[in-house]
Parts: structure tokens; sequence; C-alpha cells
């Protein structure tokens, strides 16, 4: 891999990067509609002056909340290599980013790729831009060496991951078997390493998000008038949701935990040998305690145990200064995350009977309501699969180090839409850093790992190129 440098141009490479951040590509603004629709054909683009066999596939249109419609992003996808000899391998990306502004706290203008320290910041430069990006440098480093591809590569990239990937579960199963059909083993690098070390993702927590609405009198009432007289939707809303889960994480709703797959030994061990630094993690989200004081608990509760979260409330005063009001509805938004072997079906019924059996106790007039409006399953894969094997060679030979193998504590529904519509073999692959700042203010990609990132996907597709046909 030491002539990759001298085949690609890296003074090309970063202006590729630096032109595509700065399309303004945020899928949640359907005012920078344009730009994303700029955007895929961008990559469209590039994948067909590289000779790949390129589609700008219509997956509909998104209805907004005043009724209106507005088209969808095309999803981009490619082939290179048709060789039935050969093992065929589909990349997932995505090219649209959340939301930035230079007031939001950014040191740099977030869609003006600046490298600082070799740092390289931007919004979308690790997610995931950037490794789309390596993807397509390394199929161009085979070309450039005019080396046939070990593999047969297709390319899946979408626009509308930051926001729940709408059109893509239906263009997958419209799909399933033409572009698909051929497809033996799919690879997503929208995910990031844990420590310093390399990782390989093999777990991905779903989600469960619920809102549950608290309606009381017809109106807003003023306390001072109505105050003592009334029995208030806020108390009995957060009367209920103190009964979630105890102050040190136990989740309360029954059958829960119970649902869980049980820690194996193997397991165990793999979390006592990853690379993990309680103090750094502390620091970096500026706390000074945490829910568990030990590596392998603090992995495994992040990672392969469920956790409720309470995000906020709606129809609450939660603007600046004071008002003396008595909400007349209240909707609390919480989400239980989801691991093996959970349902969420199952999780759903749970949660509705347990809530409106702990609000029936409070005999109180209002009306509870609890709706589940996301219901995303957990995705795991097999570590000893030939295509983790694969990675970590393939690591080794990069790094000369073994990866961490890590699962991640966020959801990653894409990964669960491709296992159960193919039935092909996934593998999560990432380049970024642990402190890439995703989602956040001066959200960067390094020059080291956006370069030898580039070099572990050149090395991988050799690697799997070896895999024996009979392991598929």
């Amino acid at each position: 891999l030491s002539f990759f440098d001298n085949v690609l141009d890296l003074g090309c490479v970063f202006q590729m990067l630096r032109d595509w951040v700065a399309i303004e590509s945020d899928s949640s603004n359907v005012q920078k509609r344009p730009e994303l629709h700029r955007m895929m054909e961008t990559v469209a683009q590039k994948l067909q002056l590289m000779g790949g066999t390129v589609q700008l596939v219509d997956i509909g249109e998104q209805e907004l909340p005043d009724g209106q419609t507005l088209e969808l992003p095309k999803v981009v996808t490619a082939q290179f290599g048709n060789d039935s000899s050969k093992h065929t391998v589909c990349i997932y990306g995505h090219v649209d980013v959340q939301p930035a502004k230079l007031e939001d706290g950014w040191a740099t203008d977030p869609y003006n790729l600046t490298e600082i320290n070799g740092n390289l910041y931007g919004r979308g430069a690790s997610d995931n831009k950037a490794p789309v990006l390596a993807w397509i440098h390394a199929v161009e480093a085979y070309q450039a060496l005019s080396m046939d591809l070990p593999v047969n590569v297709k390319f899946v990239i979408e626009g509308m991951e930051e926001t729940g990937s709408n059109g893509l579960d239906a263009m997958i199963m419209a799909q399933r078997d033409t572009f698909f059909s051929e497809v033996d083993y799919i690879i997503i690098s929208d995910c990031g390493w844990l420590s310093r070390r390399p990782a390989l993702t093999y777990g991905t927590r779903g989600n469960c998000y619920f809102f549950a609405e608290v309606e009381g009198p017809k109106q807003d009432l003023h306390s001072g008038v109505y105050g003592g007289t009334v029995i208030e939707p806020m108390t009995d809303l957060i009367g209920i949701l103190d009964t979630l889960i105890s102050p040190s994480g136990k989740i309360l709703i029954p059958g829960i935990r119970e649902a869980v797959a049980p820690l194996s030994d193997e397991e165990w061990k793999m979390y006592q040998d990853i690379q993990f630094d309680m103090d750094n993690y502390k620091n970096k989200i500026g706390v000074n305690q945490l829910m568990y004081s030990n590596k392998v608990d603090l992995l495994a509760h992040m990672w392969r145990y469920p956790t409720v979260s309470i995000h906020g409330i709606e129809g609450a005063f939660s603007d600046p200064g004071t008002k003396t009001v008595i909400p007349a509805k209240v909707t609390a938004k919480f989400s239980i995350r989801q691991v093996p072997d959970m349902d969420p079906a199952m999780v759903k019924k749970q949660v509705t009977d347990y809530l409106h059996s702990v609000f029936a106790k409070r005999k109180s007039p209002n009306k509870l309501k609890v709706t589940m409006v996301i219901g995303a399953k957990p995705w795991l894969a097999d570590t000893h699969h030939p295509l983790y094997e694969a990675g970590k060679v393939a690591i080794k030979r990069v790094f000369n180090m073994d990866p961490d193998l890590i699962r991640e504590g966020g959801t990653i529904p894409i990964a669960r839409t491709f296992q159960d519509v193919t039935g092909k073999s996934i593998i999560m692959m990432p380049i970024g850093g642990f402190d890439d700042g995703l989602h956040s203010q001066n959200e960067k990609m390094s020059r080291y790992n956006y370069i030898e990132g580039t070099k572990l996907f050149i090395a991988y597709l050799n690697e799997v190129s070896q895999i024996k046909r009979t392991s598929v």
C-alpha cells in the first residue's frame, strides 16, 4: 500500500472533500433541498466519470407537515465490474448532513473545509462524506494502477439518512431481486472508532420512541386563579415519567430487562480487551461521574443493554422568564434503546400497558394517550464471519495492530433493513475518529484517518476477494 500516495493526487483528494463539504446538503431544511439535489448529482457525475454504471433512482416525494409535497433526493446506485467469478460487495453511504451554522459555536465556517493541526473541519466531513469518498478513491486507486478490481463493487448513496432515510426501505425492497440479487456482502462505513485504535462494528441498538400525552382542561389556565382546584396534567405526566427508570438506571417497566440476551463470557472478555479510557470519556462529555464505575459495565450499558431517555415535554412553558400557566395538554417524548432479544412490537405493548396501569393508580380525571412513533430493531453480526476475519487482516496490514470489536449505542436502521430485506451479510467498517464530533459543532475528519482509511478500504477489497465461496 506504500504506492497509494503516489497513485492518487492527495491535493485532488482533499479538494474533492472540500467541494463536497461546500454543498449545504442539510436534509432537515426543506429550503436547502436544491442543494441536496445538487449533492446527489455531484456524486452521480463523479461515479460516471470513473466509468461506473450509474443510476439516479427516483424514490418519490416527501409529505410536509403543511400537506405540501417535496421531491425526495434521488438515490445514487453505481456498479464497477460484473465478473460472475468474483464476489460482489455493496457500499452504503450517505451525503446529507445535520444542520450547521457558524453562530452555533463553530470555530470555522462549517461549509468551508478548514485544516487545523492535521484535522479537516467541516459539516459532513466525518459523517459521512469523507468515508464515501474514501471508498470512491479506493476504486480509483485500482484504476490508476490499471489493476482489475479484486471484487465487483456496487454503491448505494442516499441523501436522507439524517432525517430517517425516507423512501430508501421501499427502494431496497423494489430492487431486492435486481440490483441486490448478485450482491454477496454489504459494507457500511457510517460510524466511528471508540479510541485511537481502529475498530470493526458488529452491532447497533434499535430504538422505540414514544409520545405520552396527558390532557386535562379545555385550555391553559392561570395558576393563581385555578391552582389548587384542578388536577394538573403536568403533575400527572411528571409522576408517570418518574416510574420509568430508577436513579441507578434500572428500567422499571415489567418485561423489558427480562427480554435482554444474557452477556456471554466471550463478550465479557471482548469488552475487557477494548481500549477505552473512562477518564477521557468523562472529560469529553463534561461530567464528573458516570452511571457505572468500571469499563465493562459502562460499555455493556452503552451498547448491549436497553436504556430509557427522556427527551422533552411539548406544551410545557420553556421560554426565558416566568409564566404562571397550568398547561392544558402536555406531551412527554422518551425513547427506549432496543437490544437483542427485544421486540419493538412487544415493547410498545409493555410500555403502553405499564403507563396506563400507573396512571390509573393516580385516579386522575385527565386523559392519557401513549403512542410509539419509531420502532427500529437492533442489528447484530457474527464477529467470526469471514467478512470480519477479512476486516481484521486488512486492519492489521494497514495499521499494524488488531482492531477493537465494538458496538454502537445508537441506531443505524439501514443495517437491519439490508439484513431483513436482502438476507446478505453485513459489516460496519468505520474510519472516523472517536473525537470527530458527529452532529456537533466543529465536526472533523483527520487527514490521517482519511488517508489511512482509504488504504484500509483498498486492502479490504483484496481480503474479501480471498473469502471462499462456501463461506458466503
